[in-house]
């Protein structure tokens, strides 16, 4: 299965991650984020996160998430490989990312996302699976 696509939005960058579960969504999630901003090939697991976030319903839920998820980066330098979902429900995720703070030597930055907006955001069962979208401020 793909984990995820990118589509475009205007001077935005939209992104669209397949799952089969609900989790799964949340994962590659935060997969595409990371993989978006830098190569992961070349990203160690030499430091761990715990990240939570809280939400009205999933969409926002979805939103916050990985807004947390992109704040592991530009607030700390952080790339994170690896991503398992420790709890969710409706409103309430905590996850554990794995990686290491950039290494120029090692890592370069593909692409700056500044933010995930709640613009079109959505999480919503398929026939297939999970499908999530959001649109990202680049």
């Amino acid at each position: 299965m793909i984990r995820y696509r990118v589509f475009d939005h205007t001077a935005d960058l939209g992104i669209q991650v397949f799952g089969r579960t609900v989790e799964e969504i949340f994962v590659n999630g935060a997969h595409a984020l990371f993989h978006l901003i830098a190569d992961l090939d070349q990203v160690q697991l030499t430091e761990e996160r715990i990240i939570t976030a809280a939400g009205t319903d999933r969409n926002e839920l979805w939103v916050n998430y990985l807004r947390e998820c992109l704040h592991v980066f530009n607030g700390e330098g952080l790339l994170m490989r690896e991503c398992v979902i420790l709890s969710l429900d409706q409103s309430n995720v905590t996850a554990r990312l794995r990686g290491e703070i950039l290494n120029h030597n090692r890592q370069q930055i593909k692409q700056e996302i500044k933010a995930v907006t709640y613009y079109q955001a959505s999480v919503r069962k398929t026939k297939r699976g999970w499908i999530g979208k959001v649109i990202c401020d680049v």
